[in-house]
């Protein structure tokens, strides 16, 4: 069993363990529910940097990359930063990440905010709502398109956008549908982890444009952006570059004023 096959497996438990003490009326009466949408897509198509930053604790490839600063922090710092919207990962077993971080950051900030989690579920699209999140984020190697096309369906109606993610072409054949709002291509091999900007070259041109293209994983130079914004991409998803400094806030400040100057 691959770990993402574990993963999967007790993302299913918790969901179901979580289910059982929390009833879905119990997240439809968080005041943030009714919350309107912020639009991370239409941010990046307006920006010109277009960076996504990260907040992530630990990955299953890297136990510690940074313990030490408060989800708050990392998120007023991005806020200030000038970054386009936050991804927070709200995994627990795997990356230290949970909901409390998605409902902290959304209390210190305006910006799109994404839930970054395995979604197998709509009971999670839910939570995700209640928590703040103005996106969520599928992942096409763990989900049939028939899943993609229930949950991305679930969210549109929830008022959330969605950010699909590929590894591969198979996968993204097997995605495009009309309800999604972003393609995401992650240039780490799920199965080597290994990381590889030629994914989205590859890839960039099976895209269509009415989707808003997004680079994920391995961008650690304002010079990858820059050729990759020649493919089309106006989203970059940038999370170990700067959640591995002492100062997230700042290097991601200094990333940007690089890119825009």
């Amino acid at each position: 069993m691959s770990i993402l096959d574990r993963i999967i497996a007790d993302k299913k438990k918790e969901v179901a363990q979580r289910k059982s003490l929390f009833p879905t009326s119990y997240w439809e009466a968080s005041p943030l529910f009714d919350r309107k949408l912020n639009s991370l897509s239409s941010r990046l198509r307006l920006s010109a940097s277009g960076i996504i930053a990260e907040h992530k604790r630990r990955s299953p490839s890297k136990q510690n990359i940074n313990n030490k600063l408060t989800v708050s922090k990392v998120a007023l710092d991005y806020q200030a930063a000038g970054v386009c919207g936050m991804s927070v990962l709200t995994d627990g077993k795997y990356f230290g990440g949970s909901l409390d971080d998605l409902n902290l950051a959304r209390a210190v900030t305006e910006f799109p905010l994404l839930r970054k989690e395995f979604i197998v579920d709509e009971y999670q699209l839910i939570e995700a709502k209640a928590h703040g999140a103005d996106l969520i984020l599928l992942i096409a190697a763990v989900l049939t398109r028939t899943e993609i096309q229930r949950l991305s369906s679930a969210a549109q109606q929830l008022d959330l956008e969605v950010l699909l993610e590929v590894h591969n072409q198979e996968e993204l054949e097997k995605s495009l549908m009309p309800t999604l709002d972003l393609l995401g291509v992650n240039n780490r091999n799920l199965k080597t982890f290994e990381v590889s900007l030629e994914t989205s070259r590859d890839l960039a041109s099976k895209i269509p444009d009415e989707f808003v293209k997004v680079s994920e994983s391995g961008i650690s130079e304002v010079a990858a952006i820059q050729e990759l914004k020649r493919y089309g991409y106006q989203g970059f998803l940038v999370g170990e570059n700067f959640m591995k400094t002492a100062n997230p806030g700042a290097a991601a400040k200094e990333f940007i004023t690089q890119l825009e100057g």
